[in-house]
């Protein structure tokens, strides 16, 4: 894929059994380390994280269903509840909250990739939502996940875990990742969704920092 291809797996410059050797042998130092140094409850939900991804979301679901990237989703918004955990040693409403973010903002930043890069995707045999079930249908998904994105944004205010710095922050990122998903469904094009993916990673980012700001204005 053009996306991957520069990769030094996708270029044999590393042997699958030494990438497999390599992240089996950080990720038994990265389990201990998180056992004798953090808790053991950020070392069980990191190794559950760990196989989730690289088990469940690559190998089982990503060649065998257009949800992929939703269920697989889980995994990548785990770091919030990790985080949490280790500070914590518990897992509470405010990083399940962080969890539910990342996990609906999740499909809407990737379909908008797989939307420009759907011919990658069919070549390849994945079968992404673009593929299987069109561009239009996929068009919409993104438009009504990025409305359920704009509702769990707002959570962190609603519960009192931010005020109103982060609220007048996320309205406005809010408001513009609905625009950049209204015009992709009504009026598609390729730099339009490149333009959307774009922003969908400074949107979470943005997010985040807004809250921690949020915190130290408090």
């Amino acid at each position: 894929m053009a996306r991957t291809r520069g990769r030094p797996l996708a270029r044999g410059e590393v042997g699958t059994a030494a990438a497999a050797a390599f992240a089996a042998a950080i990720g038994v130092l990265g389990a201990a380390l998180l056992y004798f140094f953090v808790n053991p409850l950020t070392m069980w939900l990191t190794l559950a994280t760990f196989v989730g991804y690289a088990i469940v979301y690559t190998v089982l679901l990503k060649p065998a269903t257009p949800q992929n990237i939703v269920i697989g989703g889980a995994s990548g918004a785990m770091p919030p509840v990790l985080g949490w955990a280790a500070v914590a040693n518990d897992v509470g409403a405010p990083a399940l909250v962080l969890f539910l973010i990342i996990f609906v903002w999740t499909p809407p930043h990737f379909w908008s990739l797989a939307l420009y890069r759907v011919e990658d995707y069919r070549k390849s045999g994945l079968p992404m939502l673009p593929v299987t079930h069109g561009p239009e249908f996929t068009r919409l998904n993104i438009l009504l996940y990025t409305l359920l994105l704009t509702a769990a944004s707002l959570l962190p205010y609603l519960i009192g875990m931010s005020g109103l710095f982060y609220l007048a922050c996320v309205l406005a990122l809010d408001a513009v990742y609905l625009g950049y998903a209204w015009r992709m469904w009504r009026a598609y094009t390729d730099t339009l969704a490149r333009k959307a993916f774009g922003y969908s990673i400074f949107y979470l980012a943005a997010l985040f920092g807004a809250l921690l700001v949020d915190h130290y204005l408090r």
